[in-house]
Parts: C-alpha cells; structure tokens; sequence
C-alpha cells in the first residue's frame, strides 16, 4: 500500500472513495475524473463542492482531473463563461489535466448516431415535442410507439442528414434512441438523442446544425477520454441506465475490455437564504436586481471572491458538510463559520470608522503626533505590525458614545474612563451638539502614563478598548456593507408557491422575496492611511467591525471596501 493510500485511510473516508479503496483492493488502481460545466453562466458555490470532489479524489489517489466543457446547446453558450469558469478554478486551487469540449466530439457522436440508426437502434421521429411527451406515458402506464418508430433506415438516415444540413426547421424533427415505450425508467421511452438548433456554435461556427442531446454526449464523452469515475449529483441516478445502455452500445463490437466509465452520484450543496440555479441567477443580473455576475450578493465563486471570501475556506466549508447519498440543506451560517476561521488566520488588523463622530483629547499638545505600533495579525507571529498615527483630533463611531448611559455602557461616556486602541486611556469629559441636538464632538483627556506597551501602562478600568482613526493621517473611504440577499429562508422553494398560488413569472416572485437591506453604502467613513497601498481582493479585518476586502473597483483616489461577514452571526440573533 503507499503512503498516499495510507494518508487517505487515516481520514473518514466518503462514500465516492469508499468505492475507489474497494476497487483498488482488487487491483483497479486507475482514477480518472472530470469536471464538466455547461458553459451558459458562472460558477457558484454550489460546483465549488463538485469541483472539490472531482479534482480532490483524482489527487489523492494518483489520477488525472480533466475540465471538459459541456457545449451541446449554443444559445445558451459563450467563450466569456469559459473563460470565467477557468478562473473559478485555478481561484479554488486546482489544475486540470487535459481541456476538452463537448464538441470535440460531435463527429464521433454523430457517426455513432448514424451506426445506431443503421442497427435500428434509432430513428426520426417527426412528432411535436408535446405528443412525443403525451405518448411516454406514465411512470404506472405504458408509452405509445410513436408512428415514426419503424420509419425504414435509409429513410431516416436521409433525414438525419437534412437535420445537419440546415433544411429541416427546428422542434420539425429530432432523432430517438428506439429502446423500450414500456420501460418502468421513463428515461428508456425512446429519448431524444438529436434535435435541430439553427445557432452559431461559439466553437464550431456553422458546421453543425444537429446537435447531441446531454444524456447522448455526456456518456459517451467520458468513454472517449477514459473516465473512469463519473461524478454527477443525485438528480442523475434515474438516468444512470440509460448512461450505462449508451456506453455499451458505444463499445460494442468496438472494444472488448472491461474498462469503462462508471457513474456515482453525490447530493448537492444546498444552502438556506440562497438561490443557486444558473437561470435564476441570470434573471436577477438581466433585471438589474444585483450589479452582475459577481456581485458579493451573488452565491457565485466571483461574487464571493469579489465580497472577500478566500478560496480555502471554501473547500474548508465544502469539507465540513461532506459528501452524500442523499440531499440536504446547509446553514448558510456554517458557510460563514468557514470564512470567519479562515480569515481570522489571514486578515490584517485595521482601523476603519464607519460612522464617525470627532473626539478631541483636549489635554493632549496640539500639533503633536505619536506613532503606534499595531500588530498586523496576531494569529500570525510572522505578519509583523504597521505604524498608526496618534493625534489630539481623532474619529470614533459615533456609537461608541452616549451622552446619557446605563451602568451596563462600558464604552464612551461622561466621567467613565475607556482605552484606545494601541493608544492611552482616556476620560470622557463631555460632547458637543449642532442645532438638532445631533452630537458633533467628543471631548475626552488621557493619561499619559497609560501608552500601551509601556511600563505601568496595564492599568485595569471598567470600560471597553475602542478602536480609532487619526483626523489628520486617515484617508476617506466608500464602504459597502453586503447582508443576505433574500431575506426568505428557502427561497427556491417559496418562489415556486408564489409562482404557483399567483400564476406570475419567476422575476415577479423574486421582487417579493429581495431583501432590500441587503447592500448599505457608506460614503463618510475614514480609515488608518496604511490603507492607501491596499491592493484589490486584500483580506482585511476592520477591527470591532468585521472582517472586509478591498473591492476591485477601489483606487487609490478612491478607496472602497466589501463586508465579507461581520466578526460573529448576527443575522441568526436579528431574525429570532
């Protein structure tokens, strides 16, 4: 056995390499997976776990993951989804094998297709797609033979021609697989194997006009680049046989081995508050209800880079929830969790004032400035620290001061005593209001024996450590605070009762479920001026506040940043 095995055998093993263990026991060591998105859209979170299974198994045990592009249907296709789903990827942290596409295929497809009409395993049906649907039957009641079931193959060989060669109308014609209308597995009733799509392909331009159906081209294309573990999610066990009757007719008086793809199937990663299918996600950017792709609202691996999740808490999340035979739906606080565990290991410490009022130290010289020393992380002895001015003129939140306070305030208040952040304690003497009775300014007066790090200065108060800017050396900054964007618990499932109790499309039911509280803009706030080199998707806590990312819009001239997720789970406590 080797070491790598060994490895794997010390974990709890899931059921997919529960599978692999047993075959390598009787000495069927090959494992080769492949990660095949269509690409119509981008990638969420939910091919994140896929993508973790299908490259984590193939590495752990010696194998090859291959990316292969699922482009059977090129009105939904295009290169910028390719392109962006090559960078999800390599942003996870894995390399594929070899790249290939759907379409590098089509003409092996398309010879099969014809072989199979030639064996009367398939013919062309010119029924409307209703009728080929009303004549299926049900899963308790046989199908009807379609009476184009015996056309005579040269008849039909004819014709599948004329689907390719542009003279025949889309939804006119389709190719079936002719196996059983009786089968009690729906999928058997003769599917369409071949329709007609009169669409620039974004690889093959005009070549084709037929184009494979998903469960023709998918089976087939794990023979050819000799997959040997197929990984798809639970709603593909009923086509399993139907995957399994293709590949066989595939390698029929072709290839005698015994080596062959397998299919297994894995439950999908379903989390609460979300919504996660690519068409839905697609009306929500074509409507305007969110700023693209990857917006931080957006369940989408882009959106989460955007708002400031890292790469490794997602496979960290995609770890803890596992892999099943059966779904379930996830927390999304248990994602959030991951991040928090992460970020804590890796974000600098910063200050930044979100809603700022002015605190003047007034016993503190005027002109004069101190530099403090702050620790970067410190989870991290190796990040080492950054330097924050210290001055009499300093931003605080303004709701860390209350002119009228309980006992039980511990923050700045008159006549109670505070400390500042890698600065001095200080003692709130008073404030001053406009017009309104709005508070303007905080005055406070510290105690210069209390500098921290300096001998004497761990004298114990009652009050909090609050964190500050200094008026004079700060930057001004656009802050973008990012919540959950439905505020409905399941909002798949309640857009189908609205939809279905109002007989609306399924924009007017997302309208209902938005939660506009979802993005706050802040334009007043102020940060350390440390802040001023920050690069875009920098990894950042706002201490007090959150943890935050710099946004990849931000410039020097004009600094913003992302909430990625506040320091605990507050939406649980808000929504009790």
């Amino acid at each position: 056995m080797t070491q790598e095995t060994t490895e794997v055998k010390e974990k709890s093993l899931n059921f997919v390499e529960e599978i692999i263990e047993e075959a390598r026991a009787k000495g069927k060591t090959r494992v080769q997976t492949r990660f095949p998105p269509e690409p119509n859209g981008y990638l969420h979170i939910g091919h994140a776990k896929a993508i973790c299974l299908d490259f984590g198994v193939a590495a752990r045990y010696g194998g090859v993951c291959n990316l292969r592009f699922d482009d059977t249907n090129p009105t939904k296709e295009d290169m910028e989804y390719v392109d962006a789903i090559k960078e999800d990827i390599k942003w996870l942290g894995f390399e594929w094998g070899a790249e290939y596409y759907a379409s590098d295929y089509f003409q092996q497809l398309w010879d099969f297709a014809i072989r199979l009409i030639k064996e009367g395993k398939a013919y062309i049906d010119e029924q409307t797609s209703e009728e080929i649907a009303a004549q299926k039957g049900t899963p308790t009641q046989a199908g009807i033979d379609s009476p184009y079931r015996n056309r005579p193959i040269e008849e039909s060989l004819e014709l599948f021609q004329k689907m390719n060669a542009g003279e025949i109308e889309e939804g006119k014609m389709v190719l079936r697989a002719k196996i059983d209308m009786a089968s009690s597995n729906m999928h058997f009733r003769d599917p369409i194997i071949y329709r007609v799509v009169n669409h620039p392909h974004h690889r093959t331009g005009d070549t084709w006009k037929a184009y494979p159906m998903y469960d023709f081209a998918h089976g087939q294309s794990d023979y050819f680049e000799g997959v040997t573990h197929s990984l798809c999610t639970l709603e593909f066990v009923p086509h399993r046989p139907l995957y399994d009757l293709f590949v066989d007719w595939v390698k029929e008086g072709v290839d005698t081995s015994e080596e062959r793809p397998r299919q297994y199937e894995f439950n999908k990663l379903n989390l609460n508050y979300t919504l996660m299918s690519k068409r839905n996600l697609l009306i929500l950017v074509k409507e305007g209800l969110v700023n693209g792709w990857d917006d931080p609202r957006m369940p989408t691996l882009c959106g989460f880079r955007r708002r400031g999740y890292s790469p490794e808490s997602i496979r960290s999340f995609v770890d803890k929830i596992g892999y099943t035979t059966y779904d379930a739906l996830n927390d999304m606080a248990l994602l959030e969790s991951a991040v928090r565990d992460d970020l804590n290991k890796r974000a600098t410490r910063v200050s930044a004032v979100l809603n700022p009022v002015k605190l003047v130290i007034t016993n503190y010289p005027e002109g004069q400035v101190e530099a403090m020393e702050a620790i970067n992380n410190p989870e991290d002895p190796e990040s080492g620290t950054h330097t924050i001015e210290f001055s009499r003129e300093l931003w605080m939140e303004r709701d860390d001061f209350m002119e009228e306070a309980s006992k039980k305030f511990e923050r700045m208040t008159p006549g109670k005593e505070v400390r500042l952040k890698n600065a001095y304690i200080v003692k709130c003497t008073g404030c001053e209001k406009d017009e309104n009775g709005n508070v303007t300014t905080v005055y406070a007066e510290y105690d210069p024996e209390t500098r921290s790090g300096m001998p004497g200065s761990d004298r114990k108060i009652k009050g909090k450590t609050l964190h500050w800017v200094s008026c004079g050396h700060c930057i001004k900054a656009e802050v973008r605070l990012y919540d959950r964007l439905w505020k409905v618990e399941n909002p798949r499932d309640e857009m189908a009762a609205i939809r279905k109790e109002r007989g609306c499309e399924a924009l007017e039911a997302m309208q209902e479920m938005i939660n506009e509280n979802s993005l706050q803009v802040l334009t007043e706030c102020y940060v350390e001026k440390y802040l001023a080199d920050a690069k875009p998707y920098d990894y950042l806590q706002f201490q007090r506040i959150g943890y935050f990312n710099v946004d990849k819009s931000s410039t020097p001239e004009h600094l913003v940043f992302n909430r990625t997720v506040t320091l605990k789970d507050t939406w649980a406590k808000k929504n009790k």
